[in-house]
């Protein structure tokens, strides 16, 4: 019996060790994804859209777009690099009547953050002009051709990523924290 729990306990602590493993490992991980920002009419600073792109969007507002990366690692997902500026979007777009005025960022976000064999594609800066019933995702797709699931989450714009959607990758080494030494 001595020996029956001796190996017992051998084995308990072996399968706990493997499991811890991967554990650890497993807070080195998270998604690469496409993010949706917004800033509203007067403001020049992204504020993440919690909403997703069903809403209306105001006239002189500015969306923005980034893929992105977030986990526990990292929890802040990287915001578009260009400055929401609706002046500098669409201050030399006239506005129509029944239509609003709305800027539009896509940022195709840090080289390391490139899935295997692709071109990061250069950032997306622009107006658009649109129905004044449109909603976050109308602007989107004035702007750019979208690849989405059937739930709607954004997988690709302009053919970017070309396959996956959300997926779970390993922290890039680029965000990881720099160890002390």
């Amino acid at each position: 019996m001595k020996k029956f729990m001796y190996v017992l306990t051998v084995a308990a602590f072996f399968a706990t060790s493997v499991i811890a493993i991967p554990a650890s490992s497993a807070a080195d991980k998270g998604y690469r994804y496409w993010g949706y920002y917004q800033s509203a009419p007067g403001t020049s600073a992204w504020t993440y859209a919690q909403t997703g792109p069903t809403t209306n969007v105001a006239d002189g507002s500015v969306e923005g777009w980034a893929f992105t990366f977030s986990g526990d690692t990292v929890p802040d997902a990287a915001k578009p690099r260009v400055v929401p500026s609706f002046q500098y979007l669409c201050g030399k777009t006239k506005a129509v009547a029944g239509k609003k005025r709305i800027g539009l960022v896509i940022d195709f976000g840090s080289a390391f953050l490139r899935p295997t064999g692709e071109k990061t594609p250069a950032i997306v800066k622009t107006c658009i002009v649109t129905d004044a019933k449109s909603i976050g995702a109308d602007v989107l797709g004035a702007g750019a051709k979208i690849r989405a699931t059937a739930s709607g989450m954004i997988c690709g714009i302009n053919g970017y990523p070309a396959k996956e959607c959300g997926i779970e990758v390993d922290t890039p080494k680029a965000l990881l924290p720099k160890k002390k030494q």
